[in-house]
């Protein structure tokens, strides 16, 4: 096994490609339980007949755990993106059609995106009554049981060579409301300084999939909250400010 090709470096993580396959190396602190869980998770959402990179192994290199899946071949949307400006909207228009693809499968042994979240809600640092109103606020939202990716943007889709595309990292894999999902991905493009690209996006999104913006912003604070409690400093500052942007009382 080579691993002297490094693709991609991510927070405690680094991905390799070995020939035609991809060796996704977590760091030593890494916890045991999050590599497997999101192998299954990935090996789940194989089951729902989504292109994504199939499972090859999971195992253990120089200490470390690793998961082994199909390489493919290709260009991300966000490197597409970068590369011809011009084609953006169209862009954003594949994305969201990607995105109601997900959506609209199911998978039943999937976490609930709602214990997730009220799980992350609980480690905030919100004094009790700011959780109590986001719990609150959460539990009233409309119960579904679509499958939710978690970390939705373009960086995670890879257009193959032969056109088609293929999602990766399913580690945030739920099932619950879409539109929670889609709350996130907008505040992803925030986060990456793109706000025209988030508005588009959003407008993209209700726009195809009949869903009024209001019902997705009354997501936002919520899933904001439990998106503050990992990440850089910076990041968590600007998530904290959202919890209360948006009053739908």
């Amino acid at each position: 096994m080579k691993l002297d090709r490094v693709i991609a470096v991510r927070n405690n993580k680094t991905i390799y490609r070995d020939g035609d396959r991809a060796i996704k190396v977590f760091n030593e602190e890494y916890s045991k339980a999050d590599v497997l869980n999101e192998a299954l998770n990935q090996a789940r959402i194989e089951e729902t007949g989504l292109n994504i990179p199939k499972v090859l192994e999971v195992t253990m290199i120089d200490g470390k755990w690793a998961i082994i899946s199909e390489y493919i071949k290709g260009k991300t949307l966000a490197q597409l993106m970068s590369e011809n400006e011009e084609k953006k909207s169209e862009y954003i228009e594949l994305l969201v059609d990607i995105q109601m693809s997900v959506h609209q499968k199911t998978c039943p042994l999937l976490n609930k995106l709602k214990d997730k979240m009220n799980r992350k809600i609980a480690e905030t640092e919100f004094d009790a009554t700011t959780r109590y109103d986001l719990h609150t606020r959460l539990e009233g939202m409309p119960k579904h049981n679509k499958v939710c990716h978690g970390d939705f943007n373009p960086s995670n889709i890879i257009i193959s060579e032969n056109g088609l595309p293929y999602i990766l990292d399913w580690s945030h894999a739920t099932q619950g409301n879409a539109s929670a999902d889609v709350a996130r991905t907008y505040l992803l493009f925030w986060l990456n300084g793109d706000i025209s690209g988030a508005e588009l996006y959003l407008d993209t999104f209700c726009k195809k999939s009949d869903t009024a913006k209001q019902y997705v912003q009354k997501w936002m604070p919520i899933v904001a909250a439990s998106q503050s409690v990992k990440g850089k400093e910076a990041e968590r500052e600007f998530l904290m400010s959202w919890v209360g942007v948006v009053d739908y009382e």
